[in-house]
């Protein structure tokens, strides 16, 4: 994602959802990184530094690098999600077009409340992280559904409505709420978040 569109959909996510009054501290992106073994995209580390760990309209919960609660910390879940989905890719279930190719990654950034599904980023041999693209995982089940998007295009699309997906939709065509808001890991879980 071009740096300007990241910024044009940050300040719309900014005004649909509004972020905490008090910004979160900044993860230690090197620190992350390291513990990753990739940097990460930049649309994801403004959607992070303006909004810290925790969750948009009570249905995505965004992970965080250093979070104090493990099911939101960035590189607790990587560490998770690879030796669960290793399981069930060695127990027989297929593994996504995306990960065929030599090289190829996934790394999470959010989960769905209540569902087991998460939102990867498809990492791919040679690729600059601004230009991975969005991978949908049902979590109880084989199906994972792309979208040639960044994380924070795809969000967004998600609050309002736009995303072409078979998921989010009951929350978001059926409730179709008139107002968004994010809760911070905090104020949920009664955690700091970072």
């Amino acid at each position: 994602m071009a740096a300007s569109d990241a910024l044009d959909a940050l300040d719309a996510l900014v005004r649909l959802c509004p972020p905490p009054s008090d910004p979160p501290p900044a993860p230690d992106w090197v620190q992350a990184e390291c513990a990753l073994g990739t940097t990460l995209p930049a649309d994801y580390k403004q959607l992070v530094e303006t909004y810290g760990a925790g969750v948009f309209d009570e249905t995505v919960w965004l992970l965080v690098p250093g979070s104090a609660d493990t099911e939101l910390d960035l590189c607790a879940q990587a560490t998770e999600r690879i030796e669960t989905l290793a399981g069930l890719w060695e127990a027989g279930e297929e593994k996504p077009d995306g990960l065929l190719e030599t090289g190829a990654r996934i790394v999470p950034w959010a989960y769905e409340e209540g569902s087991g599904a998460f939102l990867y980023w498809l990492a791919r041999p040679g690729q600059h992280p601004d230009e991975w693209t969005v991978l949908y995982n049902e979590g109880r089940g084989p199906l994972w559904e792309p979208h040639a998007t960044g994380c924070l295009a795809f969000l967004l699309a998600v609050l309002t409505g736009t995303a072409e997906t078979e998921y989010f939709g009951y929350f978001y065509e059926v409730l179709k709420p008139t107002e968004h808001h994010f809760a911070t890991a905090g104020r949920v879980r009664g955690t700091s978040g970072q």
